[in-house]
C-alpha cells in the first residue's frame, strides 16, 4: 500500500521506516527541510537502536522517501498517518494541538480521492471527531475522507520492535460514518495479524483516544506507587527492591514498572498525565483523575530526595564536586525531555557544586538543554575528583561498573544509586559508602 506519514520526529520517522520494512511504499512528510534532508541521506536525528539500519535499507530499496510537499503526499498515498507532536501547552496542563491541526490543514485541501487519515499522536479525547469534521470541510473529496485513530504504544529503546511486532493494534472508527478504515488498517498490519496473531481491537473514536492516555496514566501510577513505598521504606529501614519483588509475584500486580528510584520523565508520561487531567476537567469529570496530581507530586519528590542525599554526602555543595552518570531519561535513548537526571544535575549546580555529567548517547542533547553544566567524555573523566557519584540513568555501562575502576579517580568513595541498578554488597565490600532510594 502507498502510505504517507505526516511528521518525521521520533514517532513519525520510526513509523515511516517500519511501515516500509513491512512491505509498503512510504512517503514521510515534514515542513522542516533539515529533517527531510537528514532522513533522506539515511541519518536518524535521534538515537534509537536498530532504526538507522531499517531506514537505510528501505531508502536503498526505494520503498521509503521523504518530502515537504503535502500535495505530493495527497496524490501519492491511499492512507495517511498523523504522527506530529502534542506538547504540553505553555502556562497550562493541556495538550497543544497546534501541530495536529496544522497537519490536517495542510493535507486536507489536496485530498480529492477517498482517503483514510489515521491519527497516532496522543491527543485529548474528542480530538479525532473534531479533526474528521475539519478534514471533510477542507477536502475536495469531502465525505469520502475518513479520520480514524490508531494510538501508538512505542517504548523508546524498543521502538522498531514495537512497531514491527506490536503487542496490540487499536483502531478507533467513527461509528456514525461507517467506512473503510478498519479494512485499510487490516491491510496495513496484515503481517502482524496473519503471522503473529496480534490482538486487533476495533473501537469508537473516543475509546481509541483514551487507550493511550489511560495506559500512560496507569504506568505512571504504578511507578509513583512503588516510589511512595520507597519513601516509607526509607523511614522504616526496609528495602523497597525486596518489597517490589514480593508484591510483584502476585499476577494481579506484576513486577514490571515496580522499580523504585528517581522516577519517570521523557516526552510522554509527564505531559500526557497532565493533559489527561486537564481534559477530564474540561469534560466535567474533574474528580475522576485527581489522584494523578499526587502521582505527579510523588514523581517530582524523588528528584528532590536525590538532591538531599547528595547534599548529605557532600556536607555542603559549596566547593564539592559531583559526578552524574546518566542524562537521558532512560537507557538506550538520547531523549532528555523532562529528564530526572538532568533536573537533579541542574539543581545541584544551582546550589553551588561543580557537576560533571556523562551519558553514552545524550551528551549533545544535554548540552543544548543545560549548557552551563560540565560534560565529560567518559565515566572516569566525570568521576575525577568527585566527592560523590550519582547513577541517575541505568545504562548497562553503569550497571557493570566496577568499584575498583573508580577507587583512584574519586576524592571520596561515595555512590548514590538513583535507579537501584547496582549491587550494594559489591560496592560496600569494596569500601564504598552506598545509598539507594528506598533501601536501608
Amino acid at each position: 500500500m502507498r502510505i504517507a506519514v505526516l511528521g518525521t520526529g521520533y514517532l513519525g520517522a520510526t513509523h515511516a521506516a517500519c511501515l516500509a520494512e513491512l512491505g509498503h511504499e512510504v512517503l514521510g512528510v515534514d515542513i522542516a527541510a533539515e529533517k527531510i534532508a537528514r532522513l533522506s541521506s539515511g541519518e536518524v536525528p535521534f538515537y534509537e537502536p536498530g532504526l538507522e539500519r531499517v531506514l537505510k535499507r528501505n531508502l536503498a530499496a526505494g520503498t521509503l522517501r521523504f518530502t515537504a510537499d503535502h500535495r505530493e503526499a495527497a496524490e501519492f498515498a491511499r492512507a495517511h498517518f498523523l504522527t506530529v507532536g502534542t506538547p504540553q501547552r505553555k502556562g497550562d496542563f493541556a495538550a497543544d494541538l497546534t501541530f495536529v491541526d496544522n497537519a490536517v490543514d495542510m493535507l486536507a485541501p489536496h485530498l480529492s480521492a477517498p482517503t483514510v487519515i489515521f491519527g497516532k499522536s496522543t491527543v485529548p479525547v474528542g480530538t479525532a471527531a473534531r479533526l474528521g469534521a475539519r478534514a471533510r470541510r477542507l477536502a475536495p473529496a469531502a465525505d469520502e475522507v475518513e479520520v480514524a485513530w490508531n494510538p501508538e504504544f512505542l517504548r523508546e529503546g524498543y521502538a522498531v520492535r514495537d512497531t514491527v511486532h506490536p503487542d496490540r493494534i487499536v483502531i478507533g472508527v467513527d461509528r456514525d460514518r461507517p467506512g473503510r478504515a478498519e479494512q485499510v488498517a487490516r491491510e496495513i498490519y496484515a503481517e502482524a495479524l496473519d503471522q503473529e496473531d496480534v490482538p486487533f481491537l476495533v473501537t469508537d473514536l473516543a475509546t481509541a483516544e483514551l487507550v493511550k492516555s489511560a495506559a500512560n496514566a496507569f504506568l505512571a501510577t504504578k511507578i509513583s506507587f512503588i516510589n511512595s513505598m520507597a519513601e516509607v521504606c526509607e523511614v522504616a529501614g526496609a528495602d523497597v527492591t525486596v518489597l517490589a519483588d514480593a508484591i510483584g509475584c502476585d499476577p494481579r500486580i506484576g513486577r514490571l514498572f515496580l522499580n523504585a528510584g528517581l522516577g519517570f520523565g521523557g516526552g510522554c508520561l509527564p505531559k500526557d498525565i497532565r493533559a489527561f487531567m486537564a481534559r477530564a476537567g474540561e469534560l466535567g469529570a474533574n474528580e475522576a483523575l485527581t489522584f494523578l496530581r499526587e502521582v505527579d507530586n510523588i514523581n517530582m519528590r524523588r528528584r528532590t530526595r536525590m538532591v538531599e542525599l547528595a547534599r548529605e554526602a557532600c556536607g555542603s555543595f559549596l566547593g564539592s564536586r559531583v559526578a552524574v552518570l546518566g542524562a537521558a531519561f532512560k537507557p538506550d535513548s538520547d531523549d532528555v525531555r523532562d529528564s530526572p537526571a538532568l533536573n537533579v544535575a541542574g539543581q545541584i549546580q544551582l546550589q553551588g557544586a561543580a557537576v560533571n555529567v556523562y551519558d553514552p548517547k545524550a551528551m549533545d542533547n544535554s548540552h543544548a538543554l543545560f549548557p552551563t553544566l560540565n560534560y565529560a567524555a567518559s565515566t572516569l573523566e566525570a568521576c575525577e575528583g568527585a566527592d560523590v557519584v550519582l547513577v541517575l540513568t541505568e545504562w548497562q555501562e553503569f550497571r557493570h561498573l566496577e568499584p575498583t575502576a573508580l577507587d583512584d579517580v574519586v576524592r571520596e568513595r561515595q555512590i548514590i544509586d538513583g535507579r537501584n541498578c547496582l549491587d550494594p554488597d559489591q560496592w560496600r565490600k569494596s569500601g564504598w559508602s552506598y545509598r539507594g532510594l528506598g533501601r536501608p
